[in-house]
């Protein structure tokens, strides 16, 4: 990791159970943070304190596994370096990006791999690095004879339908952070969906 004043993690798509939750939590005390945690029936929110700035991961709850969600600004190196190992060790999907000076890194995480860097300075964009897809004949037939589209759109339909109710008891108890989380889910989710149905 490039040292930088402060990273920004957008568009996480990480998922977790809960024992690697409890192993974050213990490597951060290990590591000399301080923080506590709390926990409903939607959330788990591990907070943590770096100087005077507090920094709450929140970890949504489906089914039996967690999700992390939310965009996360750290300033703290060390800090910045857990989210990397979280990112590459539950081989999620991420933005992220680093400000140094006046220069802005922008890297694009997939399944826990770098697939794109690109260096921002003023109106200059520089592609530093990206990855080149790697498909075979054969994996193209597979993708043709693959069901995974509708499959997936099975489980989208799931998703969407529990989102829904979450959002209808989140703006039952009128929970602003909750509503909002639940409408840009759903605002990712019909795009998938549009996408698989074209």
């Amino acid at each position: 990791m490039n040292r930088s004043d402060e990273v920004e993690y957008c568009n996480l798509e990480l998922r977790f159970d809960r024992r690697q939750i409890q192993n974050l939590i213990r490597d951060l005390i290990q590591a000399g943070y301080s923080l506590y945690w709390s926990e409903n029936e939607s959330l788990f929110i591990v907070s943590i304190r770096t100087g005077r700035k507090l920094v709450k991961l929140r970890f949504q709850r489906i089914n039996n596994r967690y999700k992390i969600v939310g965009d996360y600004t750290i300033r703290d190196e060390r800090l910045a370096e857990f989210m990397e190992r979280l990112i590459g060790d539950s081989r999620g999907h991420a933005v992220v990006k680093r400000f140094k000076d006046r220069q802005i890194l922008v890297e694009n995480i997939m399944f826990g791999e770098r697939i794109r860097l690109v260096e921002i300075s003023g109106m200059e964009q520089k592609v530093l690095y990206q990855k080149r897809p790697t498909v075979t004949a054969e994996e193209m037939i597979q993708a043709y004879q693959s069901t995974r589209a509708e499959e997936r759109m099975d489980a989208l339909r799931i998703e969407i339908d529990g989102k829904l109710s979450e959002l209808y008891m989140a703006m039952s108890e009128q929970n602003e952070d909750m509503i909002q989380s639940c409408k840009a889910r759903l605002t990712l989710l019909r795009k998938e969906m549009l996408q698989l149905e074209w």
